[in-house]
């Protein structure tokens, strides 16, 4: 870790390829979302808007940054195109939030040309970054010269977790590159992954209560439909459910480790008849895990606002259960 004052970017990777698409040898698209600062937000966006355009014609990515939310300091990057155009926008971002870091400081010192990204990757995904043993984490800290942190715990109301990619704006890239094949060599674990949404369950996420949502139980409480932005727009009350109308319906599947499943369940099935009765959607559970993990699928039909409040109600039981043991282990511990 550096002594300076590094500007913080956490970053979103998500291989965005269909569920039909395969890997192929020619032009592979990577999707990486970053959280950003409302400060930093202003630096990659310049005035007018004049650098992310340059970025987009620098690069050739496509490029843009969310709209504020109200009480929200942070906000959305979002950066998609080759590996190696996704890459080197993300060393022309970084190189100008040290620049402009470094603007502040009459004789900045040499650690202030030092950065740090937060990467969210998913939960599924971390086998491929670290590799066995650590070795392919080691390794493309050999190649890029930059230190890599991998987190344990998952992030509130996702699947992801992060790996921290620390150094100077070149080695960021160069790991980006580097990770970037990795993740889509590998694409189809990713599939469904919960994005994390700033804003959403704030209060959760500051206190750090429920950062480990499901570590420890095995699981990933993957999706597979990236369906959930809207829930970042109502920290405290679920989007509301809208009239099935059969035009509209989504199917989504959610994994859920197996000691997680009784919460859900309730005594008699109350909890899981709540949540059905709440959302509007239709839940169904699997008798049996699906694979060797030992999750059981649980499929939801319905609207996709329907979707999003059954996903925010499981989501918010599954915390309340990891808070639960959590108290219960404390208190164990004390006796």
């Amino acid at each position: 870790m550096h002594s300076g004052s590094p500007a913080h970017v956490s970053v979103v990777v998500s291989p965005s390829r269909s569920r039909s698409s395969s890997p192929t040898h020619g032009y592979s698209p990577l999707s990486l979302r970053a959280l950003v600062s409302t400060k930093e937000a202003g630096v990659i966006i310049g005035k007018a808007g004049k650098n992310v355009a340059d970025l987009r014609e620098q690069t050739g990515v496509k490029a843009g940054v969310s709209k504020v939310i109200p009480g929200v300091h942070e906000r959305v990057l979002a950066i998609s195109g080759s590996v190696e155009a996704v890459a080197k926008a993300y060393t022309i971002i970084t190189s100008q939030l040290v620049t402009s870091s470094s603007s502040l400081v009459s004789s900045p010192p040499p650690s202030l040309s030092h950065t740090v990204i937060r990467l969210l990757i998913s939960h599924n995904l971390m086998g491929t970054i670290i590799g066995r043993s650590g070795l392919k984490i080691k390794a493309i800290q050999d190649v890029s010269g930059a230190r890599m942190v991998a987190s344990k715990d998952m992030l509130p109301q996702s699947t992801e977790r992060i790996v921290e990619v620390q150094g100077t704006p070149e080695a960021i890239g160069r790991a980006i590159e580097e990770i970037g094949r990795c993740l889509l060599e590998d694409w189809e674990r990713g599939l469904g992954t919960v994005l994390f949404h700033p804003g959403l369950g704030d209060d959760m996420s500051r206190s750090r209560k429920t950062a480990n949502l499901l570590s420890g139980s095995g699981g990933s409480g993957r999706t597979h439909e990236e369906s959930t932005n809207n829930l970042a727009s109502s920290p405290v009350s679920p989007p509301p459910a809208s009239p099935v109308q059969p035009a509209n319906l989504r199917t989504q599947n959610i994994s859920i480790p197996s000691d997680m499943v009784g919460c859900i369940i309730g005594r008699s099935g109350s909890k899981i008849t709540e949540i059905r009765r709440l959302s509007g959607s239709k839940i169904s559970i699997a008798k049996a895990p699906h694979d060797e993990t030992g999750e059981r699928m649980f499929t939801i039909v319905g609207t996709p606002e329907a979707n999003e409040k059954a996903l925010f109600l499981l989501y918010n039981q599954l915390e309340s259960e990891k808070e639960r043991r959590v108290g219960r282990e404390q208190q164990q511990m004390q006796n």
